[in-house]
């Protein structure tokens, strides 16, 4: 045997393994995609994917092949994503809104080929999750400028939900009009009270009336067909566009990094992912009503060594004057310092719920 025919029978033999290997990677592909579905996470994983490629290229010795394999890893998890986008096509993804909010523009761009499914409030789309008519809710949890988002936070604390998934929105605000309006034309402004909280200097410098709307998408809406010049509304360009409206002031946020925050939440809790990232989890607790309490609670969790990101209090909606606490920590909440940490806790909080784990700095 001649040593071209000695190179392609080995060439032969090792594509008829690989093969049988894809056909194992791909099914394992697809257990992956069945987790992902039952924990509403999206398919692509930018962090783990690029410590695969780093992990896996350290596996070739032969420097000069070493691209050439990560090009080929890279074109493998190409494929592994349009295998479970092909799959996880029809994930219905709740947003409270109508077509053009925010949450439904995170929606989709968490989970690219979902079924964006809009509902009037931040509770029925909480709610639609919990009675399965859709695998996730996409929900605004915080943002940079106007703070925290009580109604779902207080969503969180009461249901049923978890948290699986926390993604950093850069947000623009514009101000938009009927075509041919001009700014001196304007006497009032709809949009959501974040959004207008979050342009009132713009507003107050204008002599502009603001008015809270119940989303931004849905002001926009109104304004379009309202056809009265004198009113506009504070929402995306993505909005603007799909309700026919002219931008006439851009980027009017006070804040120019204003960002916002959105949290995936589903019916089962993710707590066996690694997130090359970094892993964050939020607590929300109550604590006993004595001297001391909520001091002792936050020196549990330093000596557990988790870093406490944010805390914020929020009343008690079943018990007048008393307040339960939203904390994220920074940390492995799954590992031994972490069921230690609950544990200990426990035993000091009159109410205690892990919301949640999720990836740091995750941003759409």
């Amino acid at each position: 045997m001649d040593k071209l025919t000695e190179a392609r029978r080995i060439i032969n033999s090792v594509d008829a393994e690989m093969a049988k290997l894809f056909c194992r990677r791909m099914a394992a592909v697809k257990d992956v995609l069945e987790y992902k579905r039952e924990h509403g996470l999206p398919v692509l994983d930018t962090a783990r994917e690029n410590a695969v490629m780093e992990a896996n290229s350290a596996l070739i010795d032969d420097e000069a092949l070493k691209e050439y394999y990560i090009s080929f890893i890279r074109a493998t998890m190409a494929v592994s994503r349009e295998y479970q986008r092909s799959l996880l096509s029809g994930i219905r993804a709740a947003y409270c809104g109508v077509e053009g909010a925010f949450a439904q523009i995170a929606a989709k761009h968490i989970y690219a080929d979902c079924e964006a499914k809009a509902y009037p409030s931040f509770a029925a789309a909480y709610a639609a999750v919990e009675e399965g008519e859709c695998e996730v809710a996409v929900l605004p949890i915080e943002n940079s400028s106007a703070g925290e988002v009580g109604q779902v936070v207080d969503l969180i604390f009461a249901g049923n939900l978890y948290i699986n998934g926390v993604y950093e929105l850069a947000v623009e605000q514009n101000l938009m009009v009927l075509p041919g309006a001009r700014l001196s034309d304007i006497k009032t402004v709809f949009s959501h009270p974040q959004a207008l909280m979050q342009c009132a200097s713009f507003l107050e410098e204008a002599g502009i009336q603001a008015k809270a709307f119940e989303n931004t998408a849905a002001a926009a809406k109104f304004v379009s067909e309202s056809g009265d010049r004198t009113v506009a509304a504070i929402a995306s360009d993505e909005t603007a566009k799909l309700y026919g409206l002219e931008i006439i002031e851009r980027d009017i946020n006070s804040e120019r990094s204003n960002t916002t925050r959105f949290a995936a939440v589903s019916r089962v809790r993710n707590d066996k992912q690694s997130f090359p990232s970094g892993q964050g989890c939020v607590l929300m607790f109550a604590v006993k009503n004595e001297a001391g309490a909520l001091a002792e609670a936050i020196n549990i969790i330093g000596s557990h060594g988790f870093n406490m990101r944010s805390i914020h209090s929020r009343p008690q909606k079943d018990t007048m004057w008393q307040y339960y606490f939203y904390a994220e920590l920074e940390g492995d909440v799954n590992g031994e310092d972490g069921r230690a940490m609950l544990a200990e806790l426990e035993g000091r909080c009159d109410r205690l719920k892990l919301a949640g784990t999720f990836g740091l700095h995750m941003k759409i």
